[in-house]
């Protein structure tokens, strides 16, 4: 047996890039993740973390996000990881690992103008 399940809560980095593939509605978009600074036990400071991921959200959740996430909306995301590799037009080997979304919450939408 073999799970591959992500779940994250992160603030989004960018408003999503939408497009279509046969007529299915594709949304990618950023998400980081951070951990806080904080100072050990033994008085060494540890400076705050961020990761960023990158979501494709399919179908509905694609919909969803066109409409309602924007940068610096909170979220709550389920999905699993996906690699994969390409060669630039100057044979130049790429990889990219993604979060493609399963489930999708928003905890939050950015404020302000």
């Amino acid at each position: 047996m073999s799970v591959n399940k992500v779940i994250l809560i992160g603030n989004v980095g960018s408003d999503p890039a939408i497009r279509y593939v046969d007529s299915r509605p594709v949304a990618e978009l950023s998400l980081a993740t951070s951990e806080r600074a904080r100072t050990t036990a033994a008085g060494v400071s540890i400076p705050e973390r961020t990761e960023w991921h990158r979501l494709v959200m399919w179908d509905n959740n694609a919909t969803t996000a066109e409409k309602y996430i924007r940068k610096g909306s909170k979220l709550y995301v389920e999905g699993k990881l996906r690699t994969r590799t390409w060669e630039d037009r100057n044979t130049i080997k790429h990889t990219v690992t993604e979060i493609y979304v399963d489930n999708l919450e928003i905890l939050s939408r950015p404020t302000g103008g």
